[in-house]
């Protein structure tokens, strides 16, 4: 089992969403960066932990804790021209090179753990949230990370 941060702006998909969502699962769509949509095709595994976090908002926070239900699969939505999430280029040429995965809601913690707190852990100075210049939505985080996350919230 690993651990992963997903990040999600709570305009566009938030962890109300998700827990509001049919059996609390909500499909990971729209990713059209190929290192996260990598990570999301070649190592998600069913069972695998992720931590969701809310980013270009006020307060950035890590909201709660879900996990990985379905394996990647085609994202559709790269190929609807009503999608907010349309790829013309791949439409285009009729090939589909994203994946999007399913996760479900297991636990919203009592208090969002900031990105203010996150920087304030000696102990997560190497989380890759806090690397300049990482950007991408989808980051894996590693087990002794993890446990250090789940002591603070």
């Amino acid at each position: 089992m690993k651990f992963w941060l997903m990040k999600s702006e709570p305009d566009t998909y938030s962890w109300d969403d998700l827990e509001n969502a049919p059996a609390k699962t909500g499909s990971w769509e729209g990713v059209r960066n190929y290192q996260a949509r990598n990570f999301m095709r070649d190592e998600f595994k069913l069972g695998d932990q992720v931590f969701f976090y809310h980013s270009s908002c006020a307060e950035p926070a890590i909201i709660g804790m879900a996990e990985v239900v379905r394996e990647s699969y085609p994202d559709h939505t790269a190929m609807d021209p009503k999608s907010q999430y349309y790829d013309e280029k791949s439409a285009q040429k009729g090939l589909n090179p994203w994946v999007m995965v399913d996760v479900k809601a297991k636990k919203r913690f009592a208090k969002p753990l900031t990105l203010s707190e996150v920087r304030k852990s000696s102990e997560l100075k190497d989380l890759l949230l806090l690397q300049k210049g990482q950007r991408l939505s989808i980051q894996p985080v590693q087990n002794e990370h993890a446990k250090i996350i789940m002591n603070l919230v």
